[in-house]
């Protein structure tokens, strides 16, 4: 373990649960929890900064590792805002970081940016190719954080990088894709395809972000529960039915709906619904991680965590609850084109 690990965005959810695990597992260790605020945790010194301010690069001075946790995970922040936070913040970390001397960066993206395709693998290698070209939404900026981490250290920088991609986060922080389709009346489906459900806990995701940290792992490296869950477990599981569409049908509404604004994630985030893109965890299972969590235990407790929202949104779809879903979240709005099918046959029969 490093001598001096600081963590950016350390006053958030996930940040605060990272530097309470450093604290209490790593004699000796010094922590740094960097944030526009503090929080009193025992053993944490705090340094008070943010990503846009020039002054970054002073915070991180001394530090031996820094792990990048100041991201915005959801598709209801206006674009330039999010991409400010997620691209610009990650950029601003990587230059301060290589001002300071700090000796490693440990950034957090996402799976998402292998893509989605019916030829991947299942699982998929660590070093597969990431999506080529230009990227929308939430999975965009992933992909830009990850290009330009390959590019500062293509350009000569001292400052080894580590990227941790987890399967969908579940748990103290959740993504709002897959998890939030649990939101809905009904689950979305897309005919004729197979969508493997894999999960990632956030207790397992701390564990892999301190793996990053202490050097057990290197470059690319991917968490997430054993195996996967199929529709029909999903279903079991959360006790809500599936609205199975074509996928044409499905990627024509939700184009629609993106391009009026009422759906806030691009239609290409169906690919994801539709194709495979499970993670092997690889280097981490390497160096000893075990995950703690299973698909079923981890999808049990975020449907826990949402209570009363679990299954409750969208019974009806009209423009002003197209606009409500969308700020709700990519997962909700997505099943809005489920919901949308259901209003439709209503109006059939009736």
């Amino acid at each position: 373990m490093p001598a001096a690990v600081g963590v950016v965005g350390a006053a958030g959810p996930l940040g605060l649960a990272l530097v309470e695990r450093l604290a209490g597992n790593a004699s000796g260790l010094t922590v740094v929890g960097l944030d526009t605020e503090h929080r009193q945790v025992d053993g944490v010194s705090w340094r008070l900064t943010d990503l846009g301010r020039p002054s970054l690069a002073r915070a991180l001075d001394g530090l031996d590792v820094v792990v990048n946790l100041a991201t915005d995970r959801s598709t209801s922040t206006p674009v330039n805002q999010r991409r400010a936070v997620n691209v610009e913040g990650a950029r601003a970390v990587l230059e301060a970081a290589e001002s300071a001397g700090v000796g490693r960066v440990v950034l957090l993206t996402s799976a998402m940016v292998y893509g989605a395709q019916a030829a991947n693998p299942v699982p998929l290698v660590e070093d597969a190719a990431l999506i080529e070209g230009p990227v929308d939404g939430l999975i965009g900026d992933w992909v830009e954080v990850e290009r330009g981490a390959s590019a500062h250290a293509a350009s000569g920088a001292r400052v080894e990088v580590t990227t941790v991609r987890p399967a969908s986060l579940v748990g103290l922080v959740s993504d709002s894709l897959l998890p939030g389709l649990f939101e809905a009346v009904r689950l979305l489906a897309i005919r004729d395809s197979v969508c493997h459900w894999q999960f990632c806990h956030t207790d397992d995701l701390l564990d892999a972000l301190i793996a990053a940290a202490n050097g057990s792992v290197h470059g690319a490296v991917t968490a997430g529960c054993d195996g996967w869950l199929t529709r029909a477990d999903v279903e079991a599981l959360s006790g809500l039915r599936s609205v199975v569409l074509p996928y044409a049908v499905a990627y024509a509404t939700a184009e629609r709906l993106h391009r009026i604004g009422a759906l806030a994630s691009p239609a290409s985030d169906l690919h994801y619904l539709a194709h495979p893109w499970v993670v092997g965890s690889q280097q981490l299972r390497a160096s000893g991680w075990e995950p703690r969590w299973s698909n079923e235990a981890a999808l049990r407790d975020h449907l826990h965590r949402l209570g009363d929202r679990a299954g409750r949104s969208l019974i009806v779809m009209d423009r002003r609850d197209a606009t409500r879903a969308a700020a709700a979240g990519a997962g909700a709005t997505l099943a809005l084109i489920g919901s949308l099918a259901l209003a439709r046959a209503r109006g059939r029969k009736a």
